[in-house]
């Protein structure tokens, strides 16, 4: 059992059933989860002799950085950790002037097949637990020293296809026996698997919801994301809006802008008619180039013009900071960098 995927309840729980008192339930709990430790043998105010009982029937969950590349353009970190089973993943870490991020994966590998993505190449070995996605925010605090404000789970894998995990991990992220960190400061992304942001709407949280969009029409949209041959862009936004209904909560669409694929004005103007009616911020992400596809970003002119035709049709829009180019900062490109390696 993964130690830090239990919840303060369920792990004041396991300590009664172990003979212990309920109050170490606590004091583990903010070991783990506010100070970040790596071992049991940080844990100074705990026994030994419960140390040594958590050890035997927990796994703790700890990470090994494999790889950790800084960018000389503007100080990204991309990291690549190894877990407990041999598996990788990946996280990067971003410095804003309104604080620091961190985009997690929630999955090894995805089955999604989004054609620009090249975490998806090798489909999906498996999700990950709550503890999992906490862990990669915990391991790169402890490694840069600097508190982290914003988390973005956009990194490998499709979120809503490790819904009860991601739902959890949500919680004990915003828990105040954690790291205690806004709901409003946390960003979820979907390529739209239509059931579940229904189901996530009637939970209530404050998050941000992200919809990786890419395409304005069905058939364009099938050319670039298989996930669009079950679920179509109205159902789509029939479920947008029932969240935003739900929650309050602006919707983000993430666009990724591929040189003559989907960067026309004729696009733009597409793309406003849907984000119009449900208040959307439109998020444009010059697509980033991977060896595996010959997918190219749109060129400057063409992403001012796409700007340009959105705004002037009272859309909110701002063009993603490339950030990490030159330390194979997209999703799923060190891993497999990686994984390539003799």
């Amino acid at each position: 059992m993964d130690l830090r995927s239990l919840s303060i309840e369920e792990l004041k729980n396991e300590l009664v059933s172990m003979g212990e008192k309920p109050f170490r339930a606590k004091q583990i709990y903010e070991w783990l989860h506010k100070k970040c430790a790596h071992s049991y043998d940080e844990m100074t105010n705990i026994s030994l002799d419960l140390r040594k009982k958590l050890s035997e029937k927990f796994e703790f969950g700890a990470f090994e950085i494999v790889r950790m590349q800084e960018s000389k353009i503007d100080g990204t970190r991309k990291y690549l950790f190894g877990l407990g089973d041999g598996n990788m993943i990946e996280s990067v870490f971003m410095r804003y002037h309104h604080g620091n991020s961190v985009c997690i994966s929630s999955q090894v590998g995805c089955r999604m097949g989004c054609k620009f993505c090249a975490s998806t190449i090798d489909g999906l070995v498996r999700s990950l637990t709550p503890g999992e996605m906490l862990g990669q925010i915990y391991e790169i605090q402890r490694h840069t020293g600097e508190r982290v404000s914003n988390v973005v789970v956009m990194g490998s894998g499709e979120p809503m296809d490790n819904f009860d995990n991601i739902v959890k991990f949500i919680g004990m992220l915003t828990d105040e026996n954690g790291l205690n960190i806004s709901q409003r400061n946390l960003t979820v992304s979907t390529c739209g698997l239509v059931d579940r942001i229904r189901e996530l709407a009637d939970k209530e949280f404050q998050i941000t919801l992200a919809i990786s969009l890419h395409a304005t029409t069905d058939e364009k949209r099938r050319e670039l994301m298989p996930i669009a041959n079950r679920y179509s862009i109205k159902e789509i936004m029939d479920a947008c809006s029932y969240y935003f209904d739900k929650t309050g909560r602006r919707i983000t669409f993430e666009y990724s802008l591929v040189s003559g694929v989907n960067d026309s004005e004729e696009e733009a103007l597409k793309l406003s008619k849907l984000a119009g009616p449900l208040h959307a911020h439109i998020n444009l992400i010059p697509v980033n180039p991977i060896k595996e596809r010959d997918f190219e970003p749109s060129k400057d002119r063409k992403i001012a013009a796409f700007q340009n035709k959105l705004e002037k049709n009272g859309i909110n829009v701002t063009i993603r900071r490339e950030m990490g180019r030159d330390i194979d900062g997209a999703c799923g490109q060190l891993r497999r960098k990686v994984l390539q390696e003799p």
